[in-house]
């Protein structure tokens, strides 16, 4: 008979399946290598059934109402808009979802009226790496940054430009801040008593090692209405670590609004067309998680497989942007 894995271990299963486990963002997944169907139907199908289906009564009937997933653990690394119904039909087809590491957090970040927007973006990609890190560069990161810069009427920083204290400096005034770089998923920053994961792999300079990591994060003080994390390695490919928590919860816990964070590093052309056509539906005065399934929809009929499109989720605050 079936042998019942712990959810955990499905997690672990259908994102092995799907590809999305320990592969450097651009490195080794093209888009054209991946099938347009994903080898991860089965697992998605059985989460399907298991988490959605009993509840699948009590959800809206309009796609565009929100649904709020508040997961536990490893479900935080689960691409929920990637389950499938018996039918085949992917969650995001018939739903807006909408992330929140705690209830008490989802509180918290409905409750609050967004920041008075500031002028400027910060558009970040590809920047020049510590030489100690194998992470690879970035070139793809580059191209979507100069695409999302025009979109904001913005200067992209890349390269050697974007060390860790400019990029610390020019958050704490920014209303966006979209950073296409590494997320450090496994960084252990054990100075706490707890040790806090996750940093993002900036450019190194005289004051800084170029990780900036979610403990030091959490002491920015930031008013931004979104921040994107556009890139991320999984690093081990372990579903245990904190990484994506870590690092969505520290910008939250720094004043953002929401943030936009990927569950594994995913490939560069369908990353670059899925987050142009989430910038422009904001454009546009869509709430961001309206923005973001209508991305994915956009992204799926060009790139089938959930690899290329089922990374990205919403934490935080979906109200639209006020003056984008």
């Amino acid at each position: 008979g079936e042998v019942d894995l712990s959810l955990t271990d499905q997690v672990q299963q259908s994102r092995s399946a799907l590809g999305a486990l320990g592969r450097v963002r651009g490195v080794g997944i093209q888009a054209a290598d991946a099938p347009a169907v994903p080898a991860a139907t089965s697992q998605l199908q059985q989460i399907h059934q298991q988490l959605i289906d009993p509840i699948a009564e009590m959800l809206p009937s309009n796609p565009d109402d929100l649904v709020v997933l508040i997961p536990h653990e490893s479900l935080f690394y689960l691409p929920f808009a990637a389950l499938q119904d018996a039918e085949g039909r992917y969650l995001v087809e018939r739903h807006t979802l909408l992330t929140a590491p705690t209830i008490q957090l989802l509180d918290l970040t409905l409750e609050t009226a967004p920041s008075a927007p500031a002028a400027r973006s910060l558009v970040v990609g590809n920047p020049t790496l510590p030489s100690e890190t194998t992470l690879q560069p970035l070139p793809g990161a580059e191209a979507e940054a100069a695409a999302i810069a025009r979109i904001f009427d913005a200067e992209a920083i890349l390269g050697d430009a974007v060390t860790e204290s400019r990029v610390v400096t020019q958050m704490e005034d920014a209303n966006i801040i979209h950073l296409a770089t590494h997320g450090l998923l496994d960084y252990v920053d054990d100075r706490d008593r707890v040790p806090i994961a996750g940093a993002i792999a900036l450019a190194p300079s005289d004051t800084a090692d170029g990780f900036l990591t979610a403990r030091e994060i959490s002491q920015l003080s930031l008013t931004a209405q979104l921040v994107v994390l556009s890139a991320c390695d999984t690093g081990l490919g372990e579903v245990t670590g904190d990484g994506v928590v870590g690092l969505s919860r520290s910008l939250l816990a720094a004043g953002a609004d929401s943030t936009v964070v990927s569950l594994w590093a995913v490939p560069d052309a369908p990353t670059a067309d899925l987050m142009v056509a989430f910038y422009e539906g904001l454009q546009r005065g869509e709430n961001k998680a309206v923005a973001l399934r209508q991305a994915m929809l956009q992204t799926m009929e060009v790139y089938p497989n959930p690899l290329a499109w089922a990374a990205f989720v919403l934490v935080g605050n979906p109200m639209p942007l006020q003056n984008p």
